[in-house]
């Protein structure tokens, strides 16, 4: 175990770890654009600057390995000044026009300026003219929003496993890109929506048919509907209407989702979605409460067994309930109902 000391707060911590690590076990902030959890850090947006004792330069927080003896200082002059000239030029080619931006109010960039008293660039001049796409029917990229932190590169290349977009043109000139800067209709995206999900600016926005800002909404918890492996996620709830989704760190999904649970919850705000059983009666379908369809179907399944025999009757399961859901069922109906008649919806 390694000895080090951050902002007076003294810790020990295993070799290999970063400073930034190490500050969040006991609590101590420091500012990312760029980090993404389980990935390589990118070290590109220079928000984790922090200073070392007796070390001339100022060291990425991210990507910089503790060392035995560190004495380190997150929000120190030097280095609040050096955060203060990052955002800075960030901004020099960020189009800041906050109030218009779907993200303001959440925009993590829009949060460090506000935090640390950035309120224009000092580096006026030339802004990139890029064309918006909005190709892509569940979401738009923006170059001009873009800050270049690569978050969206990293999920889609080293956690998706897509590697659609990439860095192209170097320096002033470089941005996110399709191969030969095609429009995202035009390449292998799969919409899975993740590099929407980690973009920290308006660069990357679901295409939402509701407009809102985040102090308007509520984030409920809950677990993705669509398939067997448990998702975590956030619904964005505004007046108690699904509006959005969000990934989060679950143990099945770990920070990603697919196209479904990320974009397609407009069916939980449908007319036509049944939310209550029903049961033909006269050759009308009516609701039902849940003990009345319940018991409707067992005394059926009871009545065909007893006429029938058990081979007269079969089960389909589905691949939206749970493994645990799935195996109950299965088992209701090789051991309570006595057939092996059980199929799976996924096999149809």
């Amino acid at each position: 175990m390694l000895n080090v000391t951050i902002d007076g707060i003294k810790l020990q911590v295993p070799e290999g770890t970063t400073i930034l690590q190490a500050a969040e076990s006991v609590g101590v902030e420091i500012p990312t654009l760029c980090y993404l959890k389980d990935l390589t850090p990118e070290a590109s947006c220079r928000m984790c600057l922090v200073e070392i004792e007796g070390m001339p330069k100022l060291f990425t927080a991210c990507s910089t390995p503790v060392a035995e003896g560190n004495v380190i200082f997150t929000k120190s002059e030097k280095v609040i000044a050096a955060r203060r000239s990052v955002l800075d030029l960030i901004l020099s080619t960020h189009n800041a026009d906050c109030f218009s931006c779907a993200k303001n109010g959440e925009c993590q960039l829009q949060n460090l300026c506000y935090e640390y008293g950035v309120e224009k660039t000092s580096f006026a001049g030339v802004k990139n003219n890029y064309p918006i796409d909005d190709s892509n029917e569940f979401f738009t990229y923006n170059p001009q929003q873009c800050i270049l932190c690569q978050r969206c590169v990293q999920v889609c290349q080293n956690l998706h496993g897509e590697a659609v977009i990439g860095v192209v043109n170097r320096g002033f000139k470089a941005r996110v890109s399709t191969p030969f800067q095609n429009l995202l209709k035009s390449s292998n995206c799969v919409s899975c929506g993740n590099c929407v999900s980690v973009c920290p600016v308006g660069a990357l926005l679901p295409k939402s048919k509701e407009r809102f800002r985040s102090f308007e909404t509520k984030k409920v918890h809950t677990t993705c509907t669509y398939c067997g492996v448990g998702c975590q996620l956030d619904l964005i709830v505004k007046d108690d209407k699904v509006v959005g989704a969000q990934p989060l760190y679950g143990p099945a999904n770990k920070g990603l989702m697919c196209v479904k649970g990320k974009f397609g919850y407009n069916f939980i705000n449908h007319k036509d979605r049944l939310t209550k059983p029903l049961i033909r009666k006269d050759g009308e379908l009516v609701e039902a409460e849940w003990s009345e369809a319940i018991t409707y179907i067992a005394d059926k399944i009871k009545a065909i067994k007893a006429e029938s025999g058990p081979d007269a009757l079969a089960g389909l399961s589905s691949a939206r309930c749970s493994n645990e859901d799935n195996y109950v069922f299965q088992k209701m109906m090789r051991a309570a109902i006595g057939t092996n008649n059980v199929d799976h919806c996924a096999r149809l």
